[in-house]
């Protein structure tokens, strides 16, 4: 967004010290103008905001159609940085030793404490952060991406802007055949922050959350996803205006187009279920 210059540099030379093969690097400037960038670092200016996936699909396209130049594609938020050098050649032995591999998703730390917050560990048994597993879906702002994914099941969705983008690339890559793996041992240091910092975050939330289920899942479990999310919501107990905004984008989520609606299989259901978040939660 162009509002963290300092940050940004770090990042981008914590990838310039990553071992191994040299990392080729696009930042893309969202609706913002972009700083001076190092030598060999390519930069992508776009007139307005297109949302974080509509950013990020930009990015991909940067390294051909659907990133065809490249076996793999990082993305990295730009108020992170990688603390190890070894990341990026870990990545690529991830990818090598399991054809299957679709999607990783990194641990995102604080980099003063070191905690990592609930939120950013991809399953619902989320207390042990250090343990790596197979996982449903996968954190935006810290993931390597195999690009056959994005041939196969195409990008991330633009309309989404902002929340439950990664999710609806997850179940259509999950569908497809691919694994997602969370990696404890990846790490992107991020400082801790709350998702409602953003000012769209409550209506952008629920509306995201009713085009991922139009979207993706058979009929039956369209009413009984959302019925769960509702109730969890309001367990929750959201300040009044937060409880407004969520429930101005529920209805939005029913009012307008979602979207290509893909269901997925009823094996991906139970192949879901059985890696421990049946999509009904």
């Amino acid at each position: 967004m162009g509002n963290r210059p300092a940050e940004l540099r770090a990042l981008l030379d914590s990838v310039a010290g990553q071992e191994g093969e040299p990392v080729d690097v696009v930042v893309v400037g969202n609706g913002a103008p972009l700083p001076d960038l190092p030598s060999g670092v390519r930069g992508v200016e776009l007139p307005e905001n297109l949302g974080i996936p509509g950013g990020r699909n930009v990015g991909i396209e940067a390294f051909g159609a659907g990133g065809s130049e490249v076996d793999v594609l990082l993305f990295l938020d730009d108020d992170g940085r990688l603390p190890d050098s070894g990341t990026a050649q870990t990545v690529r032995e991830a990818f090598a030793a399991d054809p299957e591999l679709g999607i990783v998703s990194f641990r995102i730390a604080d980099p003063e404490s070191g905690a990592t917050q609930r939120r950013h560990v991809p399953r619902l048994r989320a207390s042990d952060p250090l343990r790596s597993s197979r996982v449903t879906t996968f954190l935006g702002g810290a993931n390597a991406v195999r690009t056959r994914v994005f041939q196969e099941v195409g990008g991330l969705p633009d309309s989404f802007f902002y929340a439950h983008e990664e999710t609806d690339l997850a179940w259509r890559a999950l569908d497809a055949g691919w694994q997602i793996d969370y990696r404890s041992d990846l790490v992107l240091h991020h400082p801790t922050t709350a998702p409602s910092r953003h000012a769209v975050y409550h209506r952008m939330v629920a509306r995201n959350r009713v085009w991922l289920a139009r979207r993706n899942l058979p009929l039956p479990l369209i009413p009984v996803y959302l019925s769960v999310w509702l109730l969890l919501t309001l367990l929750r107990r959201p300040s009044w205006q937060a409880w407004k905004a969520w429930l101005g984008g529920f209805t939005e989520g029913w009012r307008t187009p979602c979207g290509p609606r893909r269901p997925m299989r009823w094996r991906t259901v139970w192949r879901l279920t059985r890696l421990g978040r049946p999509p009904v939660i």
